[in-house]
């Protein structure tokens, strides 16, 4: 191989993990007790959703203060700014009903609580096919990671 192509190959290959990183960081989550959503960047436009603390987003773009997320169903929001932070990985329930265990592995823990669909939860990390949670009072849950989306 050229020595042209291998120096291009290898810029290529630093671009695509920045950008990469840049798409993780692209992450946020309610910092306040809840928050107003917005369709449009103002307090006067009118509101989409009223979501609690730790609810996890996608941030598309900012814009004066303001930034556009979308949500776990696809949907988009503007948030204040001033409600947000990138700080921490969050998670929500997507699914209907997740069950809430004390531990990994479901099969050996019994079920702990449950929580319905758009439930929050900082999320603290992964074991196997199972993501730790913790609620808003510092109570912390195992749940099967296919039922979340985090962000």
């Amino acid at each position: 191989m050229s020595k042209n192509f291998l120096l291009l190959l290898q810029a290529f290959v630093v671009l695509l993990f920045f950008s990469l990183m840049v798409f993780e960081a692209n992450a946020v989550c309610i910092s306040s007790s809840y928050a107003n959503l917005r369709a449009a960047p103002s307090t006067k436009s009118a509101k989409t959703w009223k979501v609690v603390k730790y609810m996890p987003f996608q941030q598309l773009k900012s814009s004066r203060g303001w930034t556009q997320v979308k949500d776990v169903d696809g949907d988009t929001h503007w948030v204040s700014d001033s409600l947000i932070t990138s700080k921490v990985k969050c998670a929500v329930v997507k699914a209907k009903r997740a069950n809430l265990r004390t531990a990994p592995n479901g099969a050996k823990h019994p079920k702990f609580s449950t929580a319905e669909k758009y439930v929050t939860f900082r999320y603290l990390g992964t074991k196997g096919g199972w993501a730790k949670v913790q609620d808003e009072q510092g109570t912390s849950y195992w749940i099967s990671r296919s039922l979340i989306w985090v962000q």
